[in-house]
């Protein structure tokens, strides 16, 4: 046991003693391939210093090169430089010469000018001496002067042609007034002739017949809670007085006239007459009453044959068949308008679309004046606009009462038709006495103004125009007339829509020929 212990102890000795001599080669071989490594990096370092002054070396002797060679460049460019110098200054000093010789030749031509200037001036003043004289003798033989002739001369001439131009316009005018009243006259006539509509006059008094005055006190109600009730759904006054058999509907918007109107007969006839009732029925009179103004106004587009209309704009055409002015019917007066206008328009060959069209909608400003402010006419033509209607729809609206300028013929047919339409007898119901005082009184007001020298009422009353002395009144006083004549207007007359004042100013040259 103990000698294999021996044998084993022998043998990892051995064992490690191998292993520790070769350790100590491999250390050795690596120690010597260390210095080997070493030496090579010495021997590769030092060739690379060589090899860096020799490039060094190569480069400086490059640059010396370089340096050389632009040197001798830079040298051969100066020498250029002074060769072309040398050019320019030979070139210089020839135009120096050539300039000099130059100025001395214009020396000598402006000496020759100055003495050519000073015999013309003598020469001019010789012939200015020989005209004098000849003026003189002609002045001492007509006895007139240069002005004074000269002045005659012009002023026959010009009254000779004044004479001749004033009567070739006066002439042309009269011709022009003559042709244009009977072609004026003809058309209208034609027009009238072919457009026979019926007059039938509304006066729009919303009065509803009772069956007896019993009725007036259901009507109120206990308390007067039915009344109440009517007056708060439909908007409008009921007046209720001594009036035998009969109730007055009071109310600016014609369809809530109409609705209160048809309302209150349906709960006459029904007999029962209760807040619930009165509701009911309302609520049917609206319905029943936009159904008429919806019939009335597609009835009104297709009489007078107007397509494309827009359905808020044939909405309101309905709407003015409750609407009256001076007694007349506004809807069977605008579709009248819209045939005449068409039918002097064919006339006369102008576009018969665009005023049967402006004519049927001219007055649909009357649908909502009593909602907005403005006149009918600047109400009109906002809607029309608004609805994307024609601009010269929009503008034959807005002119037919002198609002704006007319600018195309259809605005004035559309304000011509008006005009006939309003003035056909049996029309409208303003008495005769009624219409001619009011006349009068514009007339008065506007003759109560000093420096007026005659005025006049057109347009039935809706125009008033002054004619003014131009000695004593000035421009600025013409305008400052036509605002204290509107105002006065204000003041003193009820009249219905606008009255225009036009205060003319002008100074006249008449001449008759012998």
């Amino acid at each position: 046991m103990i000698t294999t212990i021996a044998w084993v102890v022998a043998a990892a000795a051995a064992v490690l003693s191998l292993v520790l001599a070769v350790r100590a080669l491999r250390l050795k071989q690596q120690t010597a391939q260390l210095e080997t490594a070493v030496a090579d990096g010495k021997q590769q370092l030092a060739e690379i210093q060589r090899q860096a002054a020799a490039r060094d070396k190569e480069a400086e002797l490059a640059a010396k090169e370089v340096a050389i060679q632009a040197k001798q460049e830079a040298e051969k460019e100066l020498r250029q430089r002074r060769r072309e110098l040398a050019k320019l200054e030979n070139r210089l000093d020839q135009r120096e010469e050539a300039v000099e010789g130059q100025r001395r030749d214009l020396d000598k031509s402006a000496k020759e000018v100055v003495q050519q200037q000073r015999q013309l001036v003598e020469t001019q003043q010789e012939l200015q001496g020989a005209l004098e004289a000849q003026r003189t003798e002609l002045e001492r033989i007509s006895r007139l002067t240069t002005d004074e002739a000269r002045g005659m001369l012009l002023r026959q001439v010009e009254e000779e042609a004044r004479e001749d131009m004033s009567r070739l316009v006066r002439q042309i005018e009269e011709e022009a007034r003559e042709e244009a009243d009977r072609r004026a006259a003809w058309v209208v006539g034609m027009a009238i002739q072919r457009c026979a509509v019926e007059h039938a006059r509304d006066a729009t008094v919303s009065v509803v017949a009772i069956p007896s005055d019993d009725m007036k006190g259901r009507i109120i109600g206990r308390e007067g809670r039915n009344i109440r009730t009517f007056e708060q759904l439909t908007g409008v006054d009921l007046i209720i007085d001594d009036t035998p058999e009969a109730v007055v509907i009071s109310a600016f918007d014609p369809i809530r006239r109409e609705v209160a109107k048809v309302a209150l007969q349906g709960l006459i006839s029904d007999g029962r007459i209760h807040p619930a009732r009165i509701e009911e029925l309302v609520e049917r009179a609206q319905r029943t009453t936009e159904e008429r103004v919806k019939e009335a106004g597609e009835k009104a587009v297709f009489e007078t044959g107007t397509v494309g209309l827009h359905p808020e704009l044939v909405r309101l055409l309905g709407v003015l068949t409750f609407r009256t002015s001076y007694g007349q019917n506004v809807l069977a007066h605008s579709i009248e308008v819209a045939h005449l206008s068409a039918v002097m328009a064919a006339e006369i060959g102008a576009n018969e679309a665009i005023a049967r069209r402006a004519g049927l909608l001219h007055d649909i400003g009357k649908a909502k004046d009593f909602q907005m402010e403005g006149t009918h006419a600047a109400i009109g033509a906002d809607l029309a606009r608004q609805r994307r209607e024609h601009p010269d729809v929009v503008r034959a609206i807005a002119a037919h009462h002198g609002d704006i300028e007319m600018q195309a013929v259809e605005d004035v047919l559309v304000q011509a038709a008006d005009a006939v339409s309003a003035s056909r007898p049996g029309a409208r119901g303003e008495s005769l006495e009624n219409y001619l005082r009011r006349l009068e009184g514009l007339e008065q007001i506007a003759s109560s103004f000093e420096g007026v020298e005659k005025c006049y009422a057109i347009q039935a009353g809706r125009e008033i125009r002054v004619m003014v002395v131009p000695e004593k009144v000035d421009d600025l006083g013409a305008h400052r007339m036509a605002k204290g004549v509107a105002e006065k207007i204000e003041q003193e007359l009820d009249y219905p829509g606008q009255i225009r004042v036009t205060v003319i100013r002008e100074t006249r040259a008449v001449e008759h020929a012998n």
